[in-house]
């Protein structure tokens, strides 16, 4: 005998569909939301080491595991980072070159890393008493572009070594520094991106390059550009305060009225001088240079030698 429907079993039929459609909609969302978990990719960062004594060994463990807490982050072993950059002949310098960054990353195999140096410092006044300073320089540099992303110097004064370790070590191991950190890294990736999309969409004019000095520029024909005025960067008092010493280089495009359009820091120094560099570089402008009596744009490299000043 055949089954002939009646409202109770369509309504029936019905309930049970839609459940199954509910059912299938619950996996496939949870499936989803599992894939784009797994699917985002951690930033990867390799710590390099802060020195050689127990302290700034002590500092850079507290640094690496504080960064270990972020979820989007993934910190490279450190002894293989370790070992790379012994290989690549890195023997702890702040002051490092776009190229030299570059090709430190690429030893590394990482996305960032850190730059650090950790010490203790016994400070004798000429007035008041005797203290104590522990410090630590942090440079998150980029290993795709090469470029120094942030900097920090967090120091800390006491009556004693020990106090003073102790304030530092805190602070390495703190919550704002980790957000500083990330923060930093995220808005790099961004800006990154974009300038890759720029590069792909947009044709970047050419411009000549300097020679290295006037008598090739002459054998070339090219009377290079002069500053109206020469300034020099002032020495920030963030420098002052790490007593940092560095060469600060810029390439530099100048259109053909002499007029500065573009400015890229290409070995960078960090704790201000950078920023005092492009800011007096900015403020600069230049009588054009000059082929067969025509102006033209080009690009120059200037380079600045930041020494601690005298006491």
């Amino acid at each position: 005998m055949p089954f002939i429907q009646n409202d109770h079993s369509r309504s029936l039929v019905a309930s049970l569909a839609l459940a199954v459609t509910l059912v299938a909609l619950f996996f496939a969302a949870n499936a989803s939301r599992a894939q784009a978990q797994t699917s985002v990719r951690r930033s990867r960062i390799a710590v390099l080491d802060f020195g050689e004594t127990v302290f700034a060994r002590e500092a850079v463990e507290k640094f690496s595991t504080n960064l270990k807490q972020v979820e989007t982050i993934e910190i490279l072993d450190r002894d293989q980072a370790r070992a790379a950059t012994r290989g690549a002949g890195y023997a702890g310098s702040l002051n490092l070159s776009l190229v030299e960054a570059r090709n430190l990353g690429a030893v590394l195999g990482s996305d960032f890393f850190v730059l650090g140096d950790a010490q203790t410092l016994r400070r004798s006044p000429s007035a008041g008493p005797v203290y104590f300073e522990a410090y630590t320089s942090i440079f998150l540099v980029s290993a795709r572009t090469g470029r120094l992303i942030s900097w920090e110097r967090p120091n800390f004064r006491a009556a004693t070594a020990a106090a003073a370790e102790h304030s530092l070590l805190s602070e390495l191991a703190g919550a704002p520094l980790r957000q500083r950190i990330l923060v930093s890294a995220q808005r790099a990736e961004v800006d990154e991106r974009a300038e890759r999309a720029i590069i792909i969409d947009d044709e970047i004019p050419i411009i000549e390059e300097a020679p290295d000095n006037e008598k090739l520029a002459e054998a070339e024909g090219l009377r290079l550009p002069k500053p109206y005025r020469r300034f020099v960067p002032a020495y920030p008092e963030t420098a002052a305060a790490a007593e940092a010493e560095a060469v600060v280089d810029v390439l530099v495009d100048l259109g053909s009225s002499g007029e500065v359009q573009r400015a890229e820091v290409v070995r960078w120094g960090g704790f201000g001088l950078d920023q005092a560099t492009l800011d007096t570089i900015h403020n600069l402008h230049f009588f054009p240079a000059m082929r067969a009596g025509v102006a033209v744009p080009i690009r120059v490299l200037l380079r600045y030698n930041f020494r601690k000043p005298p006491p």
